[in-house]
């Protein structure tokens, strides 16, 4: 599986699966997508059983919209023994959320998440739908997003063809197993959200999507940040997963970064956040505009997250050795995020 656009990039080629021969994950980071993901063939010290497993596999596909007006969020998560999605709309004008759900469904009826990152991911409850259609398990395509609510409709469509290689990690987990994500650049988006009487436009936005799929502990929490423009874009994480996805797309290349520091205020979120990693080829700061926010305690299992809204200034480098690339105002969220679950 690879094109011309995964020879640009200085990680290898991802494989088509990211289980080998003899039992063990492909642990790294790779250029390109990889084909359906089943933890059910891996051997020690990895394996686990097969009621351990159903407690434990995560699954969430989320998809990230902007334009210079708005930011949407939407998420289907399948945590195995229940699921969950939500969605927003953020007005950078306005500087708040102007509709949104957060809806849990029917444990294995409301939610579907496959199992391959180029699947199709669906959600249906309370009223609210959701369906997501990519272009298949091959390079270059159409995307399609359909969302309604009683609140609001997106109807997207975004194309990957001229777009950087995604992102595939795959690595351990201390106190679970193995996981494994893939992270898309940002694509050219076009359609429509409608807001009640209102309508905005999509046409010459950002889509960028990411895909997870793993064996998680219990308690499990994360730092992120992800921002995308055409030639520029960057998904960053510290805490469950160390440093596998942290990478820099840069005029169609992929580059992996080092660790990432996140310094910011925790009780003071939508103040300004510095982030820079260790290997001297990010900086910038990040200017909240606002934020969504959702605290759940469902007794077994507690969600705590807050998922600030705004751009990205400083500079990116592709090497210690190469010339800063400026960053400014690049449209993106970071977020803080603990879950039991």
């Amino acid at each position: 599986m690879t094109s011309s656009r995964t020879i640009l990039q200085n990680l290898p080629a991802a494989p088509v699966n990211v289980i080998d021969e003899a039992g063990q994950p492909r642990m790294g980071r790779y250029a390109g997508q990889t084909g359906a993901i089943d933890w059910a063939t891996l051997v020690a010290p990895f394996a686990r059983g097969s009621l351990w497993r159903r407690f434990h596999h995560k699954r969430w596909q989320y998809v990230a919209l902007s334009t210079p007006q708005l930011f949407c969020g939407i998420a289907i998560v399948d945590v195995g023994w229940t699921n969950t999605a939500f969605a927003y709309v953020f007005d950078r004008l306005q500087g708040k959320q102007i509709a949104g759900f957060s809806q849990d469904g029917i444990p294995g009826l409301s939610a579907q998440v496959s199992d391959q990152p180029g699947g199709a991911s669906r959600f249906s409850c309370g009223g609210n739908r959701i369906v997501y259609q990519p272009p298949g398990n091959t390079q270059g395509g159409r995307y399609l997003l359909s969302l309604q609510s009683r609140q609001f409709s997106i109807e997207a469509e975004f194309d990957d063809s001229d777009a950087a290689p995604p992102l595939l990690a795959v690595g351990p987990i201390v106190n679970g197993s193995v996981h494994a994500t893939q992270k898309s650049p940002g694509m050219p988006l076009s359609g429509e959200v409608r807001v009640g009487a209102q309508r905005f436009d999509l046409q010459d936005g950002v889509a960028s999507v990411d895909y997870s799929n793993g064996l998680l502990a219990r308690n499990t929490e994360w730092r992120w940040a992800s921002a995308h423009g055409l030639e520029i874009g960057f998904n960053l994480q510290a805490g469950y997963f160390g440093q596998q996805e942290n990478v820099l797309w840069l005029d169609g290349r992929l580059h992996a970064l080092g660790n990432v520091l996140f310094e910011y205020d925790p009780a003071a979120p939508l103040a300004p956040w510095h982030i820079h990693t260790d290997d001297g080829l990010l900086d910038l700061q990040f200017m909240p505009e606002g934020a969504r926010r959702e605290n759940k305690n469902l007794l077994i299992a507690a969600t705590r997250y807050i998922q600030p809204i705004g751009s990205f200034s400083g500079w990116v480098k592709p090497e210690r050795n190469a010339a800063p690339r400026p960053v400014e105002h690049l449209v993106g969220v970071t977020e803080e995020h603990f879950s039991r679950w």
